[in-house]
Formats: C-alpha cells, sequence, structure tokens
C-alpha cells in the first residue's frame, strides 16, 4: 500500500470520527432529574364485638333466660329470653361488610327457635342467612347492635295431635341434653372502594 493511500486513509478515518462527535453532540437532548417523595396516611381499621377484638364469643342462653320458674337459670319448654351481637366500627376509616355464624352447634333443643327482626327460625344455620349488613365509613354512628331472642314454649303445636307429639319430643330432650352449646363468629371485611 502506498504512502498516499495510508494519508487519505487516515484524514477519512479521522474525519469520521469529528463528524460523528459534532453530529452526535448536535443531536443530544436536553435532560433534567427532580427528585420528590411519595406519601400516603393508611386508613385505620378497628373492628370489634361485644367490646372486644379477634375472639369467638360465648353466649350462655341460661344467663339470658327471662324466667325464673326453673331452677338454677336452666332453660325448659317455657323459657325465652335474649341477647345482643355488638359490632363496633367506630375507629376504623373504611366500611366494614360484617357476616355472623354460628358453628359447632351441639344438642339443640328440637322446638327452641329464635326471632330475629320479628322472623321466626328454627336453627342457627338459617338464621345466620340474614346476620349480614355493612357499616359504611361515612355512617355517624358505625356501632351496630343485632338483638337475637330465642324462645322454647311451653306448648308447640296447631292441634291436640301436634301438641301431643312436641310434647313428647321435648320430654325426650330434657332426658338427653345436658348441655346445649354453639360458637359465634363475627367477621370484618373492608368494604371495596368504589370509583
Amino acid at each position: 500500500m502506498s504512502k498516499t493511500k495510508k494519508i487519505v486513509l487516515f484524514i477519512v478515518a479521522v474525519s469520521v470520527i469529528l463528524l460523528s462527535f459534532i453530529g452526535g453532540h448536535s443531536y443530544a437532548k436536553y435532560m433534567s432529574r427532580v427528585t420528590g417523595q411519595g406519601t400516603a396516611d393508611i386508613a385505620n381499621w378497628n373492628f370489634k364485638v361485644n367490646e372486644k377484638e379477634e375472639q369467638i364469643q360465648t353466649i350462655s342462653l341460661k344467663s339470658t333466660i327471662n324466667n325464673n320458674t326453673v331452677l338454677n337459670n336452666k332453660i325448659a319448654p317455657g323459657t325465652e329470653g335474649s341477647f345482643e351481637i355488638k359490632i363496633d366500627a367506630s375507629d376504623s376509616d373504611v366500611g366494614i361488610d360484617y357476616v355472623i355464624k354460628f358453628e359447632n352447634e351441639s344438642e339443640k333443643p328440637i322446638n327452641l327457635k329464635f326471632i330475629y327482626n320479628g322472623k321466626t327460625y328454627d336453627s342457627l344455620t338459617n338464621l345466620q342467612r340474614d346476620l349480614t349488613g355493612t357499616i359504611n365509613a361515612t355512617e355517624q354512628n358505625k356501632i351496630k347492635t343485632i338483638p337475637i331472642s330465642w324462645k322454647w314454649s311451653y306448648q308447640t303445636g296447631n292441634n291436640e295431635n301436634e301438641i301431643a307429639q312436641n310434647d313428647e319430643i321435648d320430654t325426650k330432650n330434657a332426658k338427653e341434653i345436658r348441655n346445649y352449646t354453639f360458637n359465634v363468629i363475627v367477621s370484618g371485611t373492608q368494604v371495596m372502594p368504589q370509583n
């Protein structure tokens, strides 16, 4: 390769490098970086049932009895009473959907009935279907009191035959059942925010 060709190639290479350097700077963008901080206050969550948090509630029907004719506050045909489930979302900043369920029910007298909102229920399973609701975040009073009554009628039935059959059932229940128990579980879930 001749000396002239080498000089020409050298000049071409230097020119390409200079042009790319100059051209690259003429197409550069203006860039800046501004930093800031994100912040958010977290909504408070507080859900209580009968003044307690996260605990299965125990309700004793004998402690709610409205009759003094049975010894030692035991339940029997002819007794009745009531209890309340108090749901408290006062310290919560979000709405709450609540559900009341009954579990582990054992030895229920057949003719014992529950009453809620003027409706009579044969079982806790049927009753729990109507024990759901919402406490909205914007409500003034965020305490809901759910009154539930129970009644074991002295006589059950619409005619003499039904009354006689139910008397036999009540007598059998009184001989076999020693302790009617159930658990009350109240769960609260944050209401899904709407747009």
